[in-house]
């Protein structure tokens, strides 16, 4: 099948990447970046684009399936304007463009805690994204909704690091209706997409399949295999 992957210089999207090329359901992997990465494959097609401008590219989004882990900071984008502009601008943009193109499944990286009538504006912008997205009726769509991701990350995020601490401790208290919190490892979240797609290979809905993903059903996604 071939993937197209948005996010692949983020800390899920780089995982992800690596493990769709090493998947022999996968036979393309296309990745709109603004820079290109130090990495070549047989199987990989990067194109430099501008995410303001992207149904110029629509050759791109002629895929079977996308996984989109765009996503930023309100710190690092300088402002919510610019945060929601990436966080549900470029991610609706690419869903929409894919949907026209004929892509049958979308896989999106979401957060817990996301509504669209949230009073927080993290959790909002994440729910009106996914609304969005399911307004575009994708065969299959499959939303994640992790809570603190585990990983090395090229950037130092403060919170994330204290948090990162003490979720050891955090994770065993967090049980039964609670266990939806528990911090989980990017990996575990991206050998789960990669999962999730590479099955749907071998799969052929024969309804809208909609499916909410949290810890539990991640950490099992991410054991199984296609």
């Amino acid at each position: 099948m071939r993937v197209l992957l948005l996010g692949a210089t983020g800390l899920t999207g780089g995982l992800v990447l690596s493990e769709l090329l090493g998947r022999d359901e996968v036979e393309l992997v296309n990745v709109p970046l603004r820079r290109k990465l130090r990495l070549e494959h047989s199987k990989l097609h990067q194109e430099e684009i501008d995410f303001d401008h992207m149904g110029d590219y629509t050759g791109l989004f002629q895929v079977d399936a996308i996984i989109c882990c765009l996503g930023t900071t309100i710190k690092k984008a300088g402002s919510q304007e610019q945060f929601r502009k990436v966080d549900f601008g470029y991610g609706l943009k690419a869903a929409e463009l894919g949907r026209v193109e004929g892509a049958k499944a979308f896989i999106l990286m979401s957060a817990i805690g996301s509504s669209s009538s949230s009073t927080i504006f993290y959790n909002r912008v994440k729910g009106e994204l996914e609304d969005g997205v399911k307004g575009l009726e994708y065969p299959y769509l499959s939303i994640y909704h992790p809570s603190l991701l585990l990983g090395a990350r090229n950037e130092h995020r403060l919170g994330e690091a204290v948090g990162v601490k003490a979720m050891p401790l955090i994770n065993r208290a967090l049980v039964g209706p609670l266990e939806k919190y528990r911090a989980i490892e990017a990996a575990t979240v991206a050998s789960a997409m990669v999962n999730e797609v590479c099955n749907l290979a071998c799969e052929s809905a024969a309804e809208q399949v909609v499916q909410i993903r949290e810890y539990q059903d991640i950490v099992r996604l991410s054991a199984q295999t296609a």
